[in-house]
Order: C-alpha cells, then sequence, then structure tokens
C-alpha cells in the first residue's frame, strides 16, 4: 500500500517532515517534530496515523503520540490514557473517531486529518 499523492503532496506543501512504513498490514505515516500548541508539556512530538488497506475511502481512526502529552498544568488529557507498541515504541494512543458522515471519501484525506488533529490539540492545550 502506497500513500496517496495527494496526501503525499500535502505534506510536502506543508514543511511536515514524514515518514511511511508498513507494520501489522497498516499504512504508517509519521509525523516528525509536529509542532504543538503552547500548554502541553512538549513543543514538537511524533504524531503516528495508521491507514487502513481500504483508505482514503475509510478514514483513519485514532493517532499516537511521542512523547506522552498532558497539559503544563496537570492533568490527563482525557481518552489518552492507553500506550501501544508500534515500530518498537511506546506510543501514547489519542481515541478519536469521526462520526462516519464526517468523511468524504474521494475529498477528505490527510489535509483534513491534520486539521482535526491540530484543533483537539489545541483543545487539550487550552
Amino acid at each position: 500500500m502506497k500513500l496517496p499523492e495527494p496526501d503525499r503532496e500535502f505534506l510536502d506543501r506543508s514543511g511536515i517532515t514524514y515518514r511511511v512504513f508498513d507494520d501489522g498490514g497498516m499504512l504508517n505515516v509519521e509525523l516528525i517534530d509536529f509542532s504543538l500548541p503552547s500548554g502541553l508539556n512538549a513543543t514538537t512530538a511524533s504524531v503516528l496515523f495508521r491507514l487502513s488497506a481500504s483508505y482514503p475511502d475509510t478514514p483513519p481512526d485514532m493517532w499516537w503520540i511521542i512523547p506522552h502529552l498532558t497539559p503544563v498544568g496537570g492533568g490527563v488529557i482525557p481518552a489518552t490514557e492507553i500506550i501501544e507498541t508500534y515500530d518498537g515504541r511506546s506510543w501514547q494512543r489519542w481515541s478519536r473517531h469521526l462520526d462516519p458522515a464526517a468523511w468524504r471519501s474521494g475529498i477528505d484525506g490527510l489535509e483534513s486529518y491534520v486539521r482535526l488533529l491540530r484543533t483537539e490539540l489545541g483543545s487539550a492545550a487550552a
């Protein structure tokens, strides 16, 4: 499975450093040194998207982050308590699920999903 051209173009155009690798029957896209909003315990992170064989017809489901993030004021970000191992590393799982009608097959892709990621990170940092 290869990353669709529109996704590669978006990542390149956005200046996001990334790598793509297969793991467990999924296409994995790791965003490297992804900038985080202030208010979290780190300024950059690695973000992992795991894409099924039916992507982009079906949306990604959840994402994973290293380092494990918390608000600078303390506490836990809801639905981030599970740790999973991919690529030999421990990732903080952000359990975020799209409403089925929110993903438009043939229109949405990583650009849409990164927009959601930024929104969720901003909410967690607030």
